[in-house]
């Protein structure tokens, strides 16, 4: 980054002598700065040096926030060439994203609004794998937060333990993959079948999908937890965007270590 290029060299020229250190604090202010900005109305500091710490930028996380708020936060982001990601997001705050910036894409079921300026070359291969129909919207929240991060993603739906033949069928898009996200309510076991049939992390996110022995995922929650497949993982309930940004990170590691291009 611009601001990573200007440090370095005001530090080289105070190393060599040729800068005084209270010169170099006076210089060095405004880029310090830099990493922040503050919405219009106050109510967002938003960490513009996110990305160079997390390899991702800040999501914006909608309840409680007024629209006005959230493009705001988009317009900083969209300024500094970041992309840009809302989640849980209602109808009003998506519409006036979309009115301000209309290249946003916006999924409704999912509850997201995203913008990816200049995105390249989609790395890796993520596959989200739902158990029901019913848990298609925090699926989609994993889709989208993979897109955000410049992850290859695909959807498979339908395939819970009620009809195992269904899940035998996709077996080899699973083996394909880098990382999968297993979404599942209920009582929660997809993750450790699918977790016995391959060698790569199930990131397994309960929903709070079923009847009321379910208590809202938490029936779901606990079986993922106590999974006998190895490598089984666990996020939140409903947790989509944790497990789509995890498995970005993922993914983005392990190409970058092989070389992938543009990793």
């Amino acid at each position: 980054m611009p601001a990573d290029n200007e440090l370095s060299r005001l530090l080289s020229q105070v190393a060599s002598g040729g800068l005084p250190p209270a010169q170099a604090v006076e210089l060095l202010a405004p880029l310090l700065r830099e990493g922040t900005a503050v919405t219009e109305n106050g109510e967002v500091r938003v960490d513009l040096d996110r990305e160079r710490r997390c390899r991702f930028p800040e999501v914006v996380y909608g309840p409680g926030k007024s629209p006005q708020t959230i493009v705001e936060v988009f317009r900083c982001q969209q300024e500094r060439g970041q992309a840009s990601l809302a989640t849980r997001v209602n109808a009003e705050q998506i519409e006036a994203v979309v009115a301000a910036f209309p290249e946003a894409i916006a999924n409704r079921r999912g509850g997201t609004v995203r913008l990816a300026p200049g995105a390249g070359k989609p790395i890796g291969k993520v596959v989200v794998l739902t158990a029901g129909t019913s848990d298609l919207p925090v699926a989609e929240e994993a889709m989208e937060t993979l897109l955000w991060t410049g992850t290859g993603c695909e959807l498979i739906t339908d395939c819970g333990v009620a009809g195992p033949q269904r899940l035998l069928q996709q077996l080899p898009r699973l083996h394909a993959a880098d990382v999968l996200i297993v979404v599942a309510g209920m009582e929660g076991a997809l993750p450790s079948v699918v977790g016995g049939w391959v060698d790569c992390p199930v990131l397994a996110v309960p929903t709070s999908v079923g009847y009321g022995t379910a208590f809202g995922g938490l029936t779901a929650l606990l079986g993922m937890l106590n999974s006998c497949s190895s490598n089984v993982a666990v996020v939140n309930i409903d947790a989509g965007f944790k497990a789509g940004y995890l498995a970005g990170l993922m993914v983005h590691r392990r190409h970058a270590a092989s070389g992938f291009p543009g990793a």
